[in-house]
């Protein structure tokens, strides 16, 4: 029998550092004071901030309980913890971020106790990479201040999304402004009366050759003429007040030619940039979220009794609570490494990283944390624990920041491209596929 011949080990970005994944004493110190936050502040509060948010048009403004969570997390500096390359934030890493994202993901009401919350944070990162000076002052510094919140209009009803270069709003110029016309939905944040500023994308150059050189990036405040909120849109019958995700219209909507991100032609470009880290804090997030489903599925099979014993001495519980183990700590590991890479070597090239975790991330989640309602019965289906809640977010993520179906098919097309060079048939072809004898 032959020996198979031993490819050369792919190297896995620029940078050949060993992998470090320990946390720092500063990583340390922050986990333990967010932990005690969530302990003293966050999960004894989750029936009373859901209940302030009241109904009919109420639900959309500002959550009294919410704004005080918010002023002792601002007091205790436990505040704007992301924007790793910027001294705007806390100064780390993302790496670093990523175990004090895990925490805020336990609770659907802290990421933004900490104004670490989508869509801001990457609205945030957008006008600290890409915004002009009177960007920043006028839109980026109340956002840090967590003063107002902002949207990311990108997505709309009409075309298939998961293919950016199809959107069709239209942004023309007009003299010293900009004319804006088309329909968006999933706009997260736009039913929120503390919106005041979107970031719209849409094409300024459609017959441009390139296409990813037809759309650009608009700052568009809500308040302009034309701007008009349609609705709220539920998902799984969530309407995520006071939150939410709009649908909104844009007619005839005129703004300054300043308003333009970056020029003409780098919508596409400053969507790739702002994606990146927005899919690895949903990661992020979605595992702390399901950590809590797990630890609520074990004590609640250690608290119940069905058929004379305990619910988890029954072996298929066994099994589950392995099953959701292995896949959390899997999908931890693969969330760090695109988080070391991206501090390492960019985010251009960790991009099969951040592909790969934002498949895995959100269908781990899916599965880990139906187990935990099916550990808890008809209650975990109700809204008396967070689990429906969870599992609505965890299925939409497969969609949302492009879908499953997209990011494997970025992977598959970068896997073969390993193979695909001249080099490559050269040192792999037919020896990998003979038959052994």
């Amino acid at each position: 029998m032959l020996a198979a011949k031993k490819e050369p080990h792919a190297a896995i970005g620029k940078d050949t550092s060993p992998m470090d994944f320990a946390y720092s004493d500063k990583v340390r110190d922050l986990q333990a004071r967010l932990e005690r936050f969530m302990e003293a502040h966050i999960y004894p509060n989750e029936a009373a901030l859901n209940a302030q948010v009241a109904a009919g048009e109420t639900r959309w403004k500002p959550v009294p309980l919410l704004e005080d969570l918010k002023a002792k997390a601002r007091a205790e500096g436990l505040w704007n913890l992301f924007l790793p390359e910027s001294d705007l934030g806390a100064g780390l890493t993302n790496l670093e971020y990523a175990p004090l994202c895990e925490i805020m993901g336990r609770s659907h009401w802290a990421p933004e106790v900490f104004n670490c919350s989508a869509p801001d944070t990457g609205n945030m990162e957008v006008l600290v990479r890409y915004g002009t000076p009177e960007h920043k002052e006028r839109w980026l510094k109340p956002l840090l201040a967590g003063e107002i919140r902002s949207a990311f209009a990108m997505t709309e009803p009409d075309v298939a999304s998961s293919d950016a270069t199809n959107i069709q709003t239209d942004i023309r110029r007009d003299g010293d402004h900009y004319v804006i016309n088309g329909r968006k939905w999933w706009t997260s944040g736009g039913s929120d009366t503390r919106c005041k500023i979107l970031i719209v994308m849409g094409k300024t150059d459609p017959d441009n050759p390139d296409r990813h050189r037809q759309q650009s990036m608009i700052l568009v405040p809500i308040d302009t003429p034309g701007v008009t909120v349609r609705r709220p849109i539920p998902v799984f019958g969530f309407d995520d007040a006071p939150h939410g995700h709009a649908e909104v219209s844009f007619e005839n909507v005129r703004v300054p030619v300043g308003n333009i991100l970056l020029g003409e032609g780098r919508g596409f470009e400053i969507a790739q940039g702002r994606l990146g880290p927005g899919r690895i804090h949903h990661c992020m997030r979605l595992i702390g979220a399901a950590e809590r489903a797990l630890e609520m599925m074990c004590r609640r099979l250690l608290g119940r009794v069905a058929f004379g014993k305990p619910v988890a001495a029954q072996t298929i519980w066994h099994e589950r609570i392995a099953e959701a183990r292995c896949l959390i700590d899997q999908a931890r590991l693969l969330t760090l490494k695109a988080a070391w890479m991206m501090d390492t070597v960019g985010n251009k090239e960790a991009k099969t990283e951040i592909a790969m975790i934002k498949v895995v991330a959100p269908n781990m989640a899916c599965q880990v944390i139906d187990m935990a309602i099916q550990a808890f019965g008809g209650a975990g289906v109700s809204d008396d624990y967070p689990l429906a809640w969870m599992y609505a977010s965890a299925r939409t993520l497969r969609i949302a920041d492009g879908p499953d179906e997209v990011h494997r098919n970025q992977i598959g097309k970068l896997e073969l491209a390993k193979y695909n060079s001249q080099e490559g048939s050269r040192t792999g072809g037919d020896a990998a596929v003979k038959p052994m004898r």
